[in-house]
């Protein structure tokens, strides 16, 4: 996938284009079906190359800080996500507030119409977009001609009676529905960070865990102990394993740093520091709990990685065949 930030980096004669605009924070299977529809219409079309046009954090984050919530995930995640589904090309826009304040006409004009040569634009039935929000699809269908491309509208997707939307997901990983929010994601939830030194304390009680620096990407679910994958980024790939993650402040014990996210990678030792990883979150074991000393606490770990074993040979197991 090509990846332009900036529109700047976009060269001269790119397209002609099929686009989509909008954040897609954590690309869950509502963003995907405007995706794949997009695909569908630039495959019809033959000759056009379907391409997103996104931001590189919530515009929130400038208009109104007080009230952006934590992304779902990170940027290099969500181009990963992006080149996964099939996008040809995606443009990332820094959203400031120049950015924030050009006019609508202007963002037509100057961004998805020069640049991009788009011929075809695809957005939601309620998309906004410019100076304090004043575009909208009737603006560019009234501009549609001038500008020499198609306006085509995507209904919202839902489940149930609600919509699909990251505000839901990030709901229910803040209640460490695990099961859930992956239903709507299309994917396992995920965070992305460096291996760091930790207190060394799963290795005195025989579960080394891999820990997260606290700078890392992806929105962390609620504190508590999941089954999951631990995946390291190698030079040759990616490898993954099969893990007992913990979330939280280890409350066994004192002086440790807020919302640790750690792994113990099953059967296997490696060394890790210093690798990025991905952890990815499949099923939820158990919450945090404070226990009275260090043997509880080891017999309590036995029994979670005894859980988080049975759920990982649950995956790997072939299906059974179905009776005739």
């Amino acid at each position: 996938m090509q990846v332009f930030r900036g529109v700047g980096e976009v060269p001269p004669g790119f397209g002609p284009s099929a686009v989509t605009v909008g954040k897609f924070d954590g690309l869950h299977t509502g963003h995907r079906a405007i995706v794949a529809d997009l695909l569908a219409a630039a495959d019809a079309a033959g000759d056009l190359t379907p391409t997103v046009v996104t931001f590189d954090r919530n515009p929130l984050a400038v208009l109104a800080p007080e009230r952006c919530p934590p992304a779902l995930v990170g940027l290099d995640q969500q181009l990963e996500l992006f080149a996964g589904a099939g996008v040809a090309a995606t443009l990332v826009l820094h959203f400031d507030q120049a950015l924030a304040s050009i006019e609508p006409e202007d963002f037509v004009r100057d961004i998805l119409a020069g640049p991009l040569g788009t011929r075809l634009l695809l957005v939601g039935d309620d998309f906004r977009y410019g100076r304090r929000g004043r575009g909208d699809v009737a603006l560019l269908r009234a501009m549609s001609a001038e500008c020499g491309f198609e306006v085509r509208t995507h209904e919202r997707v839902v489940n149930g009676d609600r919509r699909i939307s990251s505000t839901w997901i990030r709901e229910l990983l803040d209640a460490g529905a695990i099961e859930e929010a992956a239903q709507l994601l299309g994917r396992a939830p995920s965070v992305r960070g460096l291996v760091v030194h930790g207190a060394h304390r799963g290795r005195e009680l025989g579960y080394p865990t891999a820990n997260l620096a606290q700078e890392s990407d992806g929105l962390i679910p609620a504190d508590g102990v999941y089954a999951g994958r631990l995946v390291d980024h190698t030079p040759t790939g990616r490898i993954p394993y099969p893990a007992a993650i913990s979330v939280g402040s280890n409350p066994t014990f004192t002086g440790v740093p807020p919302r640790q996210v750690e792994a113990y990678v099953l059967d296997t030792t490696l060394d890790l520091y210093g690798h990025t990883i991905d952890i990815e979150f499949t099923h939820r074991i158990r919450g945090q709990v404070a226990y009275t000393g260090v043997d509880p606490l080891i017999a309590q770990m036995g029994l979670d990685v005894q859980r988080v074993r049975a759920l990982a040979a649950q995956q790997e197991a072939p299906p059974a065949p179905r009776a005739r």
